[in-house]
């Protein structure tokens, strides 16, 4: 059975993962991760977030891959003894420092994707340094991964879906130069996805996104598509591939909602064998969900060839407005009372996020105000029957659909 990995920025995407079927969840801690940009999880609530994973059968890995300095090693450290008694499931490193203090303890280790491997030998290496699983490089073809899988002496785990990066295996310096941020610290401010030419110094252009039609306001030439493989689940899994990755730890819970469950139930179909007959009924379906959110365009990464598309803008099909906040739930009646501050009508689709809740959807069926129904409301308090469990103080967000602006 081959594990779906799923990213988390923070509990509502926690839990959006695990309601959707990902069987682990990775998340990233502050000071140690490649998403320090992004609101990351504070050491004390790795406790209850692994709790929460245990209890739902799912295991929990932390993110632990930057490149660090001495000081930062001594609070590693520190830190590293709580993860042990939180029973993390798995730390993912690349720093060689952070291994050396790592394998000492007894959480198991995974070899970071910026270790950028593409060979066993280096896999054996780092089997004896401890290493358990590692991220192979997506620079690597599907061959190339049969072929490493054939010999490993640890298991190998590969990205199947979200962004790419220009630089090989996340290493750029584009950040540092430009913002004096360093990528591999975490801080990356994506210059690579702004629109860019080259020129010479006889003026002399280079635009290698669109040479038919030259369009510079289209040249995003370091910035690639974003990967999709839901429609070669059969082959990934037939190359005994170990566990499958979503990117992701910077996106919302929505957002990790839709591809968990997509490539869940991808991965469902093709083990019941049924993959040959269903499979061309619910692609479109999958593909659809998957578009609605974020996504710079889709492209298949290295798997088949070296990925020469470029990205768009962010392509998803509808956008959140901030609209409202669950006050009271009964569940009993599965109604919630809903504190309105933008207007809400019978056949909107509204989407609801909390720490448990994670992400769901609902189309608006009912509403009443004050025991009375009504087909619209500006704001204030409204009843609204809901089919998914939702909770108190959770966040309520209409969902605009973008398809014609």
């Amino acid at each position: 059975m081959v594990e779906l990995l799923a990213p988390a920025k923070d509990k509502r995407c926690v839990s959006a993962a695990l309601n959707n079927h990902a069987d682990s969840i990775y998340v990233g801690i502050t000071d140690y991760n490649m998403r320090a940009n992004v609101a990351n999880i504070s050491l004390d609530d790795i406790k209850d977030i692994a709790k929460q994973c245990h209890d739902a059968g799912k295991l929990l890995y932390v993110c632990t891959n930057t490149i660090v300095d001495d000081n930062q090693l001594d609070k590693y450290k520190k830190q590293l003894s709580k993860l042990e008694t939180y029973d993390v499931d798995a730390l993912i490193i690349a720093d060689m420092g952070m291994i050396n203090i790592a394998k000492d303890s007894s959480i198991p280790l995974h070899l970071s994707v910026q270790a950028n491997i593409t060979n066993t030998e280096a896999l054996k290496l780092y089997k004896e340094l401890g290493v358990t699983r590692a991220v192979l490089s997506r620079e690597l073809s599907l061959n190339d991964i049969k072929a490493i899988k054939k010999k490993s002496p640890i298991e190998i785990e590969t990205f199947i879906h979200g962004a790419m990066c220009v630089a090989v295996s996340g290493r750029c310096f584009l950040s540092s130069y430009f913002y004096d941020r360093n990528a591999n610290c975490g801080e990356c401010l994506q210059p690579c996805r702004q629109e860019w030419k080259i020129q010479s110094t006889e003026d002399k252009q280079l635009i290698l996104t669109n040479p038919e039609d030259n369009a510079l306001e289209k040249s995003r030439l370091l910035s690639p598509r974003d990967m999709c493989m839901i429609e070669h689940i059969p082959e990934l899994i037939d190359a005994k591939i170990d566990a499958f990755k979503i990117e992701g730890r910077a996106r919302a819970p929505d957002y990790v909602a839709t591809t968990v469950k997509c490539y869940s139930d991808a991965i469902k179909l093709y083990q019941s064998g049924n993959w040959d007959n269903l499979s061309s009924e619910y692609m479109p379906q999958w593909m659809n969900e998957l578009k609605s959110v974020f996504n710079r365009g889709f492209d298949t990464g290295f798997y088949f060839r070296v990925p020469k598309k470029t990205s768009y803008d962010n392509q998803a099909t509808y956008k959140k407005v901030d609209i409202g906040q669950i006050t009271n739930y009964y569940k009993k009646i599965n109604v919630a009372e809903v504190k309105l501050w933008d207007e809400l009508k019978i056949g909107d689709s509204i989407i609801i996020q909390g720490n448990k809740t994670g992400s769901v959807t609902e189309e608006i069926t009912s509403m009443q105000v004050d025991g009375k129904n009504v087909d619209s409301i500006s704001q204030g308090l409204v009843g609204i029957k809901f089919k998914n469990i939702v909770r108190e103080n959770d966040h309520v967000y209409k969902k605009v659909e973008l398809n014609g602006e």
